[in-house]
């Protein structure tokens, strides 16, 4: 039975990839929603979305109906509005010195000099997007506590959310329960790349605000960020991160490199190829770098290699979903950082993938095959940060107060009774107005926050940014 999860050449003759696009690139059929072609050196491979999803013309994956927009959507490149200067030097360790620079010469070592045998190998999951109905309780189920650190706490995972569809008493409780959360932006909007400032300020520092009035987590435990489409914005992006205090970006993308690549800070020249082109260029003293390693196996054949957990959360390749084939490819792609080097091993989830049972059921097999590795450690973003500051042998870390899970200020449980608000929302360049719903243990705001008005007033333009460093003053 076809279930949309294989690749499949199939009348390809009757649709001809894009010009422009160097022949590669997912497009929507535009027979329907439920499809999409990849070309891959201009030949189109006709695709189907799994049971359920549908093809966001926009995004470029298979996503729910309601927030599938469907194609062929026509797109113009935008402008680029900052010419690539490359201001930053290269990294000298002499004076980059830990706890507030790190960086090496190809990215690869080990901070504080650790031998790998005496480095924990830390997993950092992390999820992009809403959270809502359609995904809340399959999260639960990867945190359910059955799986601990070796200091007896329950695992915890980082959480980059977007504003549209999100329910914000679920992301109350995810941040109650000692989840790390984090931006995203407000509207996932294409070629937020290219644009300005304001634009980036608007979305990143917007959507921190949102979280903080809607969902009661508090902005200095906002610390993080992640672009959309993993495309960071050049250097505006990170000048926006700078200016409002942020610790971390996570949107770099490093091509696959036989030994993985260690967070850094932003204070020198990246170390690596940029995998986007759309990386910073000047230099970001103390603005930490998390980035994406790419995740690749050697010795799975072409139709085995499970979905990839990074970059498009689409399926690329053709593959039959076995469990243990996805626990094997998982544990092919672990073993790189766990007997080389142990940088942080990043997993960035979506929804789509919980949306295939096998490749769900592999990933549970995964979590409890690693947690019984005792120098492994499940962390947050920001715990794998306060190590790397301050190295620590693993032998050390069972009482390491930065990952305890006994902390007495984690925000307020939510409400039992959340507001369920029905709000009017009428998007940009548009002469309609939209019903949006939204739930949460605050009150109900006048209409659908959004781009300048994160609380919701009705007013447009309401919000104005100040960075941190001019609020002080």
């Amino acid at each position: 039975m076809d279930d949309g999860s294989y690749q499949q050449k199939d009348k390809p003759e009757d649709f001809v990839c894009p010009e422009g696009t160097q022949g590669n690139g997912n497009f929507a059929d535009p027979a329907t929603c439920r499809r999409f072609y990849q070309c891959v050196d201009g030949y189109p491979y006709l695709n189907r979305c799994p049971s359920g999803l549908y093809f966001d013309d926009i995004s470029k994956y298979c996503t729910f109906k309601a927030e599938a927009r469907c194609g062929p959507i026509a797109t113009t490149p935008a402008p680029i509005t900052e010419a690539p200067l490359d201001l930053a030097t290269k990294c000298d360790p002499a004076e980059c010195q830990l706890p507030y620079c790190f960086c090496s010469k190809d990215g690869t070592l080990i901070p504080g000099g650790l031998d790998p045998e005496d480095t924990p190998q830390m997993i950092m999951l992390t999820f992009d997007g809403a959270v809502n109905l359609n995904n809340f309780e399959l999260y639960k189920k990867v945190f359910n506590g059955k799986i601990k650190n070796p200091n007896g706490c329950p695992i915890r995972g980082t959480f980059f959310l977007s504003h549209e569809y999100s329910n914000y008493a679920q992301v109350q409780a995810l941040a109650h329960d000692g989840h790390e959360i984090a931006t995203g932006t407000v509207s996932q909007q294409q070629g937020l790349q290219d644009k300005g400032y304001e634009e980036w300020a608007g979305e990143m520092i917007g959507m921190r605000e949102i979280l903080g009035k809607f969902a009661n987590v508090s902005r200095s435990e906002i610390v993080g960020a992640r672009a959309p489409f993993l495309k960071p914005g050049r250097n505006t992006q990170f000048k926006v991160l700078e200016d409002f205090g942020y610790i971390y970006d996570s949107s770099v993308g490093v091509p696959p490199l036989p030994i993985p690549v260690w967070p850094y800070t932003l204070d020198y020249k990246i170390a690596h190829e940029c995998k986007s082109g759309t990386c910073p260029t000047k230099s970001f003293p103390g603005l930490w770098e998390v980035p994406f390693n790419a995740h690749y196996v050697e010795t799975y054949e072409a139709d085995t290699v499970p979905i990839s957990i990074s970059v498009c959360y689409t399926i690329t390749t053709p593959m039959r979903h076995n469990f243990f084939q996805v626990l094997e490819w998982l544990q092919e792609d672990f073993s790189r950082y766990y007997e080389q080097n142990r940088a942080p091993y990043m997993m960035p989830f979506h929804t789509n993938w919980f949306q295939i049972k096998e490749l769900e059921r592999g990933l549970h097999k995964f979590l409890q095959w690693a947690s019984n590795l005792k120098d492994v450690w499940f962390v947050t973003v920001t715990q794998a940060l306060t190590w790397m500051t301050d190295p620590k042998s693993v032998k050390s870390l069972n009482n390491y107060d930065a990952w305890r899970c006994d902390r007495k200020d984690f925000p307020a449980a939510p409400c039992n009774l959340p507001n369920k608000c029905a709000l009017s929302f009428k998007p940009a360049d548009t002469n309609f107005t939209d019903t949006r719903y939204m739930e949460t243990c605050s009150d109900c705001p006048n209409q659908y926050p959004w781009l300048g008005d994160s609380g919701g007033t009705g007013i447009p333009g309401k919000d104005n940014y100040i960075p941190d460093n001019l609020r002080r003053k």
